[in-house]
């Protein structure tokens, strides 16, 4: 394999050479100076709870408080911030207003949330408006409305809010990332993305654990409580930003690029039932329940700079996982699916595609090479660590997320714009500009050496 030509690295490491005059140390890679962060954390069922244990992994982190409305959610928290040695937190636990009282606590530099959906906005906005930083779960938002709440809050406050969305820390899509800046693909031209997962066992169990079952609300167990209902309810691509976040990153949205359009279509919906029968019986209630989410949803952006990029979210049929990940420019492609790259005067043999292992090797990520080990212990292959590092990484700097309340809002606007286009014949939807313009100029921050 080449190396890229000298105008690519001159191109990439001017890129990065600017930020330094730009952004805060923890952005350039120079040493900032050690600090203790406070963090808060609302929700600490099972994606919470990952999210303390990465917390209590550091010694730069303390836990004062957390809130939950479980107490055995609460009981098992305290069990692991016990076993870290640490002191046990204050817990809030009464009521669905409880995250208000320990938003009023002033030793709490930043909270981390990881609730049922429809509760992201509401305690971000909170959490922000209480002077310190806040990191929602993915999609942080549901609505259109949702989204611009977000962003004004913190542009009326002032406080950042980030979105934690772990893919965009993979380590082969950042390393496609790496290879993009410094031009291996030539110019971008197309993204092809998705949220592939068979969420059946999720969607429905008999109330214990996840497992086998056709019982969702009231009766079902964790995510099955509130997530399915959505499926009954919505017709959309309900979860983006697994997929769109990586491209968003290689097509530098929000900054030089934009989101311009969007049009979906979706399936018939047959999956959810069938699984109901199949586990429950034809006389099972839910077996009558009708589910308005398509099997497959199929989104198509187009962008300011005239790529499109395509998303499909595919969670109600037996399949094996995958996000789908698909890279394509005047160069070269490369794809998750069998991980294969074919670049075009570098690829030993023409129209063949070859491993994708040696590139990985050769352009992995400065942030992976600097914390794969690390990283080890975290959860999702490594990913959760890096997402989380990120945050508290910025509390301590006291500047900017890695990934901001326009990306929050942007890649989580294309749930409800699918639905609306859906809703309406798979007709063309007019995507927000979130940064009232400002994409125009904004650089890019995300992944720009080995600190963030």
């Amino acid at each position: 394999m080449n190396q890229p030509t000298r105008r690519e690295f001159i191109k990439t490491t001017a890129l990065t050479g600017a930020a330094a005059t730009v952004f805060p140390t923890f952005l350039t890679g120079a040493k900032a100076p050690k600090a203790t962060v406070r963090l808060g954390f609302i929700g600490v069922g099972l994606r919470g709870r990952n999210h303390v244990q990465q917390a209590l992994f550091r010694d730069d982190v303390v836990i004062p408080a957390i809130c939950d409305l479980d107490p055995a959610s609460i009981a098992a928290t305290n069990e692991l911030i016990k076993k870290a040695g640490r002191p046990l937190p204050e817990a809030y636990s009464k009521g669905d207003k409880a995250f208000e009282q320990m938003l009023k606590r002033d030793d709490l530099d930043g909270v981390v949330i990881a609730t049922p959906w429809e509760w992201h906005v509401p305690m971000a906005v909170a959490t922000m408006k209480a002077g310190k930083y806040a990191a929602v779960e993915v999609s942080a938002t549901v609505t259109l409305q949702e989204s611009w709440d977000l962003v004004n809050a913190s542009e009326k406050t002032g406080m950042p809010c980030m979105m934690l969305e772990n893919v965009c820390y993979r380590r082969d899509v950042l390393a496609v990332l790496n290879m993009v800046r410094q031009g291996l693909f030539g110019e971008m031209t197309y993204a092809h993305c998705g949220y592939q997962h068979d969420l059946r066992n999720i969607k429905f169990n008999d109330g214990k654990g996840h497992g086998v079952g056709a019982e969702f609300g009231a009766k079902g167990y964790s995510e099955a409580r509130w997530r399915t209902q959505h499926s009954v309810d919505r017709n959309g691509d309900l979860y983006p930003t697994h997929g769109l976040g990586p491209v968003a990153h290689w097509l530098n949205i929000n900054r030089g690029n934009q989101f311009v359009r969007l049009t979906s279509m979706a399936t018939k919906s047959r999956g959810l039932h069938k699984y109901v029968v199949d586990h429950g019986g034809e006389n099972h209630p839910n077996a009558k329940v009708n589910f308005k989410l398509g099997d497959v949803v199929t989104t198509m952006i187009e962008c300011a700079n005239g790529e499109n990029i395509v998303i499909i979210h595919d969670t109600n049929s037996p399949r094996p996982y995958s996000l789908g990940f698909r890279a394509q420019g005047t160069q070269g492609i490369w794809m998750d699916d069998n991980d294969m790259i074919y670049l075009e005067g570098i690829t030993p043999k023409a129209h063949t595609w070859e491993p994708f292992a040696a590139y990985q090797d050769k352009y992995d990520h400065p942030l992976w090479k600097r914390h794969a080990q690390t990283a080890e212990h975290s959860g999702h292959g490594g990913i959760d660590f890096f997402v989380l590092r990120g945050f508290i990484e910025a509390v301590k700097a006291k500047g900017p997320v890695p990934i901001d309340v326009y990306d929050a809002a942007a890649w989580s606007a294309i749930s409800p714009l699918s639905e609306q286009s859906i809703a309406g014949g798979s007709k063309a939807v007019d995507i927000p500009d979130f940064t009232r313009g400002k994409w125009k100029s904004n650089k890019p921050i995300f992944a720009l050496n080995d600190a963030f």
